[in-house]
């Protein structure tokens, strides 16, 4: 059998495939034929949870899973949205439901919330808006003669290039952001889009106005590519997450090591303190791990385990591709070392030389004491 490090590379080192893999089972491709088929049906929170088939494949996708019979806990969550900071959701520690709600967003959107695209109907509700507060008439026949051509025509871009290269298009995406003033700065426009708003340094992000980081939210080419005038969470980016956490799951069935490495790698980049960490059972699982530290540590004062955590780690690493490697490349070494792959005696073997294939080399094991500890 292959020991925790080596059977999370396997799968790491080709996410793509490894996920095709898991799409083709045909229970799967069933499910998520089903899902997308039916998701666009769906107008209400009553509806949604009612359709058991759909809600269970959504709360898999979320990993909440094992929640999905309290449907009247959920539906509290769906009513009260995200925009409240202090809503039902965003008060709960674990933040998958946060997001579960943000990608089913019925509070905020009503009934377009299983089809509302920011680039077709929320740049349109601004522009209407736009066109109200101008004075002008949103029932008008010439207003809504292009709203209807940006609606019929928006579908089909699939770069900032396209975005640009349709005057008429262009004109109408900047004028509900109100930023029409920069239309003929195209060469600044291009920068807003190419950077995006993931990083908190992107070109967008450190202008002053923030609408330009509105505009880039909306019409984010960096993030989703040809699907960004198209895309909806409670669609395809379900599904994604649906596979992604099913893929996870298959993995721990043969060993929880390498779940959790996975589970680890791809919720990293959205670490921004050790509080999260402490927040996510398995994350901290993960970071005890790495450390050494017992299990029992985890019942320590809060406070206490974030400022350990800080002393051996530094929270910038989890956005870091190689030093995350190297972290990961540590816990699946200290777990195989915890949880054996193989018997006793080849477990034994493994620290004395046997090839890196099979364990931890000596060359590892060294390195691994030098780590910041």
């Amino acid at each position: 059998m292959l020991n925790t490090y080596t059977s999370y590379q396997l799968i790491a080192r080709d996410i793509g495939k490894a996920l095709e893999r898991v799409e083709k089972q045909p229970i799967i491709e069933r499910e998520t034929e089903y899902y997308l088929k039916n998701i666009t049906k769906v107008k209400t929170i009553d509806e949604f949870v009612k359709n058991d088939r759909l809600f269970k494949y959504a709360m898999k996708a979320h990993g909440l899973q094992d929640m999905a019979y309290a449907k009247a806990f959920m539906v509290k969550a769906l009513k009260e949205g995200v925009a409240d900071k202090d809503s039902f959701a965003n008060k709960l520690t674990d933040k998958r439901y946060a997001e579960f709600v943000k990608s089913f967003n019925f509070a905020e959107l009503g009934e377009r919330a299983t089809v509302f695209n920011k680039a077709q109907q929320g740049a349109v509700d601004k522009y209407l808006l736009r066109v109200g507060m101008d004075g002008g008439d949103p029932k008008s026949e010439a207003v809504q003669k292009e709203v209807k051509y940006y609606l019929d025509n928006i579908v089909k871009v699939t770069s900032a290039k396209d975005l640009m290269a349709d005057t008429r298009l262009y004109a109408f995406a900047m004028r509900s952001f109100g930023i029409e003033a920069s239309i003929p700065n195209k060469e600044m426009m291009e920068k807003v889009l190419a950077g995006g708003v993931r990083d908190p340094k992107s070109y967008a992000n450190e202008m002053a106005d923030k609408r330009y980081a509105a505009f880039a939210t909306a019409f984010n080419f960096e993030a989703h590519g040809a699907d960004a005038t198209t895309i909806n969470p409670s669609q395809q980016p379900a599904t994604d997450k649906f596979l992604r956490q099913t893929l996870e799951e298959d993995a721990g069935r043969d060993n929880e090591g390498v779940r959790l490495a996975l589970y680890f790698e791809r919720k990293a980049s959205s670490i921004g303190s050790f509080y999260d960490v402490l927040a996510d059972p398995a994350l901290a699982k993960v970071v005890r791990t790495a450390l050494g530290l017992p299990e029992a540590f985890a019942s320590a004062d809060i406070d206490r385990q974030v400022k350990l955590f800080e002393e051996k780690l530094k929270i910038t690493d989890f956005s870091n591709p190689k030093k995350l490697g190297e972290f990961l490349k540590r816990f699946t070494s200290l777990w195989e070392i915890n949880n054996p792959s193989s018997p006793v005696q080849a477990s034994v073997g493994i620290l004395f030389g046997m090839p890196p294939a099979y364990g931890m080399s000596t060359d590892l094991m060294f390195a691994m004491q030098k780590l910041r500890f």
